[in-house]
């Protein structure tokens, strides 16, 4: 059944209305954060994991079970520099299904200090709550019934959530997305909305990364409706998800659709099978008593479902031949595995203007992955406080990443910024001085623009996304969630490039907003910045035992 999404011209404008209202009301100001809550309860902080009981579970490989079929094991060894040189596709099984849940929402390590302990995944999490959980339709492959399986990412299974009448037709493998919102608003209050698109563009560029590993394509389908999708996850199932006392802490939210074939996936397949599905399972709890409630996220979300379109391929003009990553003889598989937040970093180190340029290079769109999974874009230039670059001086520069956004910015940012090219730099669009500053100065800049915090002055560059907002939001207010979600990926681009320069990255949800556009000379929400970042030398605390739970 194809629930109907709201796309008469009044609708359009209360949902503009809202999401505008949203963004504006989620800022951050020096004066004052964000809506969130007072206090935390870090004895009762929502579940990490969700499961189905009732489910069937399937236990999937471990990755050094995996490894014994040679064909993955080769694969496993490709360099993270080679991951757009596309091998011959590795055949679906459980084995390289396990391969690709474990390379991108995994579990890949544990961390304890103390009594405390905490996993961490391969696809990062503002404040490591991850709300993102992850559904795989299956038709035709061997081993599983035709039907909607559920990953759990603490024991590595899947839950069959519902099987489907046998019918026919090729092999269909889909990989679906969803949020719990209230895992990152216990925590965030009505920020959350932004952090939970921001990690499903992490969770997609994961995704990505680990199909590419596999041979396989990966690309977001829009031909179903984020309402269809809701229904074909059995999310509007309310009698499955009664073990909390409150609903709003229950439910999860259809994010995306991606398939893992070239052609594009069989909608009505999804809608026969899921009209005939028979469900298993009750979900478990997340929060039983939650304190606070955030009607504001609930609003947004149900303004920005997006309405089922035609799958189309969308421009990336810029086309690169750079390499996936360095010549550090890392495999793509140890980069994924060993990907991690900086807590801190070393505030001497100077990074190589080489390996600068080089990870700059890896945030251009272009044909390869992963900036071929999602189904809009490019929107985000980056502005980067440069403090300690091998051959620059401190100070401001601009990656517009498509000279179409680079013309749209000339007439938006301070007049007097020098906007000078950067010498040596490579032929990419764009890269641009606007302002040298002193070192301590600028150092205390990103410090206050990044809510005081010292990772931004202390890392070798910090950076902000610009978004080109006004004009994708009042033409179709859902695109707030792709302009996140683009941000989400370019987060998930630089923390593996970070890794594979032997550095490390760490994503920064909380700026202040609008201080940020005016130091850029920003009148008007044409551009907005979204998501911010860091990357230097890590310091590693010593006081946290970490133990690997896959390493190759």
């Amino acid at each position: 059944m194809n629930i109907p999404c709201r796309v008469d011209e009044m609708d359009m404008h209360a949902d503009l209305h809202t999401v505008l209202g949203y963004h504006q009301y989620s800022k951050h100001r020096f004066e004052a954060y964000a809506p969130g809550p007072e206090a935390l309860d870090w004895d009762e902080q929502p579940a990490a994991f969700r499961h189905f009981e009732g489910a069937e579970q399937f236990a999937l490989p471990a990755l050094k079970e995996a490894m014994q079929d040679p064909a993955l094991s080769a694969t496993l060894q490709r360099p993270f520099s080679a991951l757009n040189q596309a091998p011959a596709p590795i055949a679906v099984s459980a084995a390289s299904l396990s391969v690709l849940l474990q390379l991108s929402l995994g579990i890949t390590a544990w961390k304890s200090w103390g009594p405390d302990r905490w996993a961490v995944r391969a696809n990062p999490s503002s404040g490591n709550l991850h709300p993102v959980e992850a559904y795989v339709f299956l038709r035709g492959i061997a081993g599983f019934a035709d039907g909607l399986y559920h990953y759990c990412p603490d024991s590595h299974t899947l839950e069959q959530r519902a099987t489907f009448i046998p019918s026919g037709g090729s092999p269909q493998v889909l990989i679906a997305l969803s949020s719990v919102m209230w895992r990152e608003a216990w925590k965030y209050g009505e920020r959350a909305f932004r952090y939970c698109q921001l990690d499903t563009g992490h969770a997609v560029g994961a995704l990505r990364y680990a199909a590419a590993l596999l041979g396989w394509p990966l690309a977001e389908q829009r031909q179903a409706s984020t309402s269809s999708l809701q229904h074909w996850l059995g999310l509007d199932r309310t009698e499955d998800f009664t073990a909390g006392r409150e609903t709003y802490t229950e439910r999860e939210e259809a994010e995306t659709l991606l398939s893992l074939t070239t052609e594009p996936a069989d909608m009505n397949w999804l809608q026969q099978a899921c009209a005939t599905a028979s469900w298993y399972g009750k979900a478990s709890t997340i929060d039983r008593h939650p304190m606070y409630r955030w009607q504001a996220i609930d609003e947004v979300a149900l303004a920005t479902r997006h309405a089922a379109t035609k799958n189309h391929s969308h421009s990336n003009p810029v086309q690169t031949d750079q390499a996936s990553g360095t010549g550090s003889g890392r495999t793509a598989a140890q980069v994924i595995l060993q990907r991690r937040s900086a807590q801190r970093f070393d505030a001497r180190h100077v990074m190589p203007q080489a390996d600068f340029h080089a990870l700059l290079a890896a945030t251009l769109p272009s044909a390869h992955a992963p900036w071929d999974a999602l189904a809009s874009g490019p929107h985000i230039s980056l502005v980067l406080f440069v403090h300690r670059v091998e051959g620059l001086q401190p100070g401001l520069y601009l990656l517009p990443r498509t000279e179409r956004l680079a013309t749209l910015l000339k007439t938006r940012l301070n007049p007097d910024f020098l906007c000078s090219p950067v010498e040596n730099a490579p032929p990419y669009p764009g890269l641009q001085l606007l302002t040298p500053a002193p070192a301590a100065e600028l150092q205390r800049v990103a410090r206050s623009i990044h809510c005081h915090q010292d990772i931004a002055s202390n890392a070798c560059f910090a950076l902000g996304m610009l978004a080109e907002y006004d004009a994708n939001i009042s033409a179709d207010p859902s695109s707030y969630r792709d302009l996140l979600r683009e941000a989400g990926l370019i987060g998930q681009v630089l923390y593996l490039q970070a890794v594979a320069l032997g550095l490390r990255g760490t994503g920064i949800g909380c700026y202040f907003d609008d201080p940020f556009h005016n130091l850029l000379g920003l009148k008007n929400a044409d551009f907005q910045s979204l998501y911010h970042f860091t990357v230097g030398l890590p310091l590693e605390d010593s006081r946290i035992e970490t133990s690997s739970t896959c390493a190759l």
